[in-house]
């Protein structure tokens, strides 16, 4: 657990001692030397990892289509014309910028996720934005996916504000390490991005049970518009969620990952993306540094196991 210093600041030599990985140990210590660059494209594009998701037989949300050129934007409906709902995100959007949740809608009329009315036009010009590089990693020209909508599990309804809760499992050379749930609330306008005014959950590694929760770095006990108590949280299918995270190790290459997965009502747990940069909030909401955690995997655990073994030895014996 981390110490709980009694000042607004803590020296370098004490966080090191407490086990807090910095930015810039994990940029050239740890992302610098498992993540080779030449792999980011198939995590940085979210049309490359559901492609390749889907060729390791990976449950995650299915791909209705994609729109690549502005002249095509015009095509959208005859793309979604057989889906009641839909979802249009950036291929190399981040931090759920330029996502749009489409819960209904007619030809000129759009009723998106948290009830507001669009227009053809807006949802026109969205898609056309996104194409522009308006959401994209370094603002290049991107693509436009369009996706079914997550139905998510009502276990967890009270627990979030109008966006689907999302769990994010960070996996070191193929095991996971640290988890934690997100929650959406008012304050993050419906997204689960902690830097947003989001809950972060952390969740023992093992049970999937919560065990520390925060928003803005601080702790809290009740999400903060349902008022549901954040310590009764257990995650369902948490050996499937584990899996899940560690096939992204298998199918990305990449040694540091964090796994984002969604708990849909029908098919269970599915992956959403993949990212080759994970934030280090989830040190927070779990109370507990990264670094020894890494050097433990380093030291003790081998590299040679199945996805099988490994998660049997995780669920086994790592605290």
């Amino acid at each position: 657990m981390l110490k709980k210093f009694n000042r607004f600041f803590a020296w370098p030599s004490e966080l090191r001692a407490a086990g807090v990985m910095s930015m810039n140990y994990r940029n050239y210590q740890i992302i610098g030397k498992n993540n080779k660059r030449n792999l980011y494209p198939l995590v940085d594009d979210k049309a490359k990892t559901k492609l390749l998701a889907r060729r390791f037989g990976i449950n995650t949300p299915q791909l209705i289509g994609i729109i690549e050129t502005q002249h095509a934007v015009k095509d959208f409906l005859n793309i979604v014309h057989s889906h009641s709902d839909f979802v249009i995100k950036p291929a190399q959007g981040s931090g759920g910028k330029g996502v749009l949740v489409i819960q209904e809608y007619t030809p000129d009329r759009f009723i998106t996720a948290s009830q507001k009315v669009l227009s053809y036009q807006e949802v026109y010009q969205h898609i056309s934005n996104i194409l522009s590089g308006l959401y994209s990693l370094g603002g290049k020209y991107d693509s436009a996916l369009l996706e079914e909508v997550v139905h998510f599990s009502t276990r967890f309804k009270s627990y979030s504000f109008q966006g689907i809760p999302d769990v994010r499992v960070i996996v070191y050379r193929g095991y996971p390490v640290l988890a934690m749930m997100r929650l959406a609330t008012k304050e993050s306008g419906g997204r689960a991005n902690l830097h947003q005014g989001a809950v972060g959950v952390g969740l023992d590694i093992q049970t999937g049970r919560a065990i520390a929760a925060v928003q803005h770095d601080k702790p809290v006990f009740y999400h903060p518009d349902t008022h549901a108590d954040l310590m009764e949280i257990q995650v369902p299918f948490w050996r499937e969620h584990l899996k899940i995270a560690m096939q992204g190790f298998e199918m990305s290459g990449l040694g540091y990952l964090g796994a984002d997965i969604v708990l849909d009502q029908e098919r269970g747990p599915m992956m959403l993306e993949l990212n080759a940069r994970p934030g280090l909030a989830i040190q927070i909401a779990n109370n507990c540094g990264l670094r020894k955690k890494l050097k433990k995997i380093e030291k003790e655990f081998p590299s040679d196991l199945d996805i099988e073994s490994r998660l049997n030895l995780v669920l086994k014996s790592y605290s």
